[in-house]
């Protein structure tokens, strides 16, 4: 059940196309119109130890691509995510305690059950109600092409990137049983720039949540704040898609009781060694256009980034090196704030 300026959201939609009309009316919903452009209006945090110190006395949780974690604001201060072209951030805030869960969602396919993983830690009784906050993607198409359209001739045109993704996550709050308060809702059209060629561009690739407040303020990473066993976790997003046990899930990564990373092992093949030894032969530009889904939006380290995935899989062929008797790698907060691993 969706809120929306404290009042149930409601609007016409046939069943065929109900997903899709939803998330067209909230996005012409004039208070959210409103949230979202004062969101764009916060200027963006870098967070970066190397050129703050003061994050070193800070407790922060970073999730990647498909990963999900829910943080207590006693123990976290904030939890962010980047790096985000076509995927799309999805906050959950219990109203009452200010538990909150955040997911970096990448494909339809993982919502439904994405969002009861995240819910799992939040619910605390039958009248809990939750702030909900979507950011990310991007218009990768003037989105009034997909107006008069049904669902699925709207997903076949904007393909299985932001709005089918935007369009399931609406639909799966929608017909939930929980209250969802959305407060933000700064997707597609308005997280999109467009170039004097007409290029699309997200306006934003990230964000962090401020767990004591609630508030949520644009953001970016960088290498040292994208911890920890940043490779480790990069490859096992990408390890995920070959392994059945999670199908359709978001991948856990943060334990909110001990405020301890566990990164599960995760299995690779000799194939995605070959396949690693094979992209590195590949040019900057190859690489994009055959690894993104928006090959000229990704940030500047993209490329270097999955180079490092691919040197690790080389070095590193077999996963039992990685995962000895296929326990997870286990990482806890030091007294300085940093990762150390257990």
């Amino acid at each position: 059940m969706i809120f929306v300026g404290g009042l149930p959201f409601a609007t016409r939609s046939s069943s065929s196309s109900q997903g899709k009309n939803i998330l067209l009316a909230l996005l012409e919903n004039p208070i959210l119109v409103s949230a979202s452009n004062s969101f764009k209006a916060i200027p963006e945090r870098k967070f970066s130890v190397s050129e703050d110190s003061t994050l070193e006395r800070s407790k922060w949780v970073y999730i990647f691509q498909r990963e999900y974690a829910t943080v207590d604001p006693a123990v976290v201060e904030f939890v962010g995510t980047d790096e985000a072209t076509t995927c799309v951030g999805l906050v959950i805030r219990n109203q009452r305690n200010g538990m909150a869960s955040v997911a970096h969602m990448d494909s339809p396919k993982i919502v439904e059950m994405g969002i009861s993983q995240m819910l799992s830690q939040l619910v605390d009784g039958l009248e809990t109600e939750f702030d909900v906050h979507l950011i990310g993607g991007f218009e990768e198409v003037p989105l009034q092409h997909a107006k008069g359209s049904t669902e699925s001739e709207a997903q076949a045109e904007f393909g299985d990137h932001s709005f089918p993704l935007c369009t399931k996550v609406v639909q799966t709050l929608w017909a939930r049983e929980e209250k969802f308060h959305i407060q933000t809702l700064c997707v597609l059209g308005h997280n999109t720039r467009r170039d004097c060629n007409g290029n699309a561009y997200p306006l934003f690739n990230g964000f962090v949540v401020e767990t004591s407040s609630g508030n949520i303020i644009p953001a970016s990473f960088d290498t040292s704040t994208r911890c920890p066993d940043e490779i480790v976790r990069r490859i096992r997003v990408s390890a995920s898609y070959e392994d059945t046990s999670w199908d359709g899930k978001l991948i856990e990564t943060y334990d909110t009781a001990t405020d301890q990373f566990k990164i599960a092992p995760c299995s690779w093949t000799r194939r995605q060694y070959y396949a690693a030894l094979s992209l590195l032969h590949y040019s900057d530009s190859e690489i994009l256009s055959i690894c993104s889904t928006s090959p000229t939006a990704e940030g500047p380290d993209f490329v270097d980034n999955l180079k490092r995935q691919w040197n690790y899989l080389i070095e590193h062929p077999h996963w039992t090196e990685t995962f000895p008797k296929n326990q997870p790698r286990v990482f806890e907060r030091t007294t300085e704030g940093k990762w150390r691993r257990c």
